[in-house]
């Protein structure tokens, strides 16, 4: 996603103020994302335990060579966590954007025709509040 609105105060009413500008640390986590999701890299992995595994016989020791896989794994999983939380806010965030213009265009329509309909005004009035529920409920 290249799109992101990285304050909740100050987020965009409609998808078209949105901006695409993202900083080099959330370019970077999103090639980083997209890296690691692909089959390849999966095997690359795999292909790296399986070379892992012999090296015990040119290390001797058990405790070694452990050490040195659990360190590897400990210290690649902890940056991917890192980066793979990133780009999953950015798109969760984009994602409540969407929804939240989507309700506000449906709440200006309802507002439109609600002269014609006192439960049309109510479920407009509801359709509101929930809009801005989110805000509510991360404070």
């Amino acid at each position: 996603m290249t799109n992101t609105v990285t304050d909740r105060s100050d987020a965009a009413h409609m998808p078209s103020d949105v901006s695409s500008d993202v900083g080099p640390f959330d370019r970077f986590a999103t090639a980083a994302s997209k890296f690691a999701s692909r089959a390849w890299f999966f095997a690359f992995c795999l292909l790296l335990v399986i070379v892992w595994a012999p090296s015990y016989f040119l290390i001797g020791s058990v405790d070694t060579w452990q050490l040195i896989i659990n360190t590897m794994t400990t210290i690649v999983t902890f940056l991917m966590v890192a980066l793979l939380q990133n780009s999953q806010t950015r798109a969760d965030a984009a994602v409540q954007d969407k929804l939240n213009a989507m309700a506000t265009a449906l709440a200006v329509l309802m507002d439109e025709q609600s002269n014609k309909s006192e439960e049309l005004r109510k479920a407009t009035g509801e359709l509101r509040r929930a809009v801005g529920l989110e805000d509510r409920e991360s404070s």
